[in-house]
């Protein structure tokens, strides 16, 4: 695979974020908190009636991104911020930018910056990660 530095990293879109899957995410956590599946709740502090969807599956979307890119065990290193939320019914684009390439111990890595948007300039998740490219 020819990867380079300002290479874009082919998008992966969620359609639609599912209330349903945070409901199941929140049983599967045993997270307990009610701004994942109620809609009241997520009224009240200003959201409107959408719940809030859990950071790992925001995070899960980054990583469904880097392994239809470089393939399944390529992650070496992730570090993600969340500076906004993500409700049900957004439509998400993971997508990424490759900052440089280097080899380490016969490796051939790729440092890119990431990010989760919704529409142009609001990322709600924000990182960078290094992976393994595939030979």
């Amino acid at each position: 695979m020819k990867v380079e530095a300002g290479d874009r990293i082919p998008e992966w879109i969620m359609e639609s974020v599912s209330a349903e899957r945070m409901r199941t995410m929140a049983a599967i956590l045993r997270d307990p908190n009610p701004v994942h599946w109620d809609r009241s709740v997520c009224d009240a502090l200003g959201f409107g009636k959408r719940v809030i969807n859990q950071g790992p599956l925001g995070l899960s979307y980054m990583i469904n991104m880097l392994h239809v890119w470089a393939g399944p065990g390529c992650i070496r290193r992730l570090v993600m911020t969340f500076p906004k939320v993500v409700l049900d019914e957004d439509r998400t684009a993971a997508r990424g930018l490759v900052t440089g390439v280097r080899t380490i111990g016969g490796e051939r890595l790729a440092d890119c910056d990431i990010w989760l948007e919704r529409e142009p300039g609001d990322r709600p998740l924000v990182g960078s990660a290094t992976v393994a490219l595939p030979q």
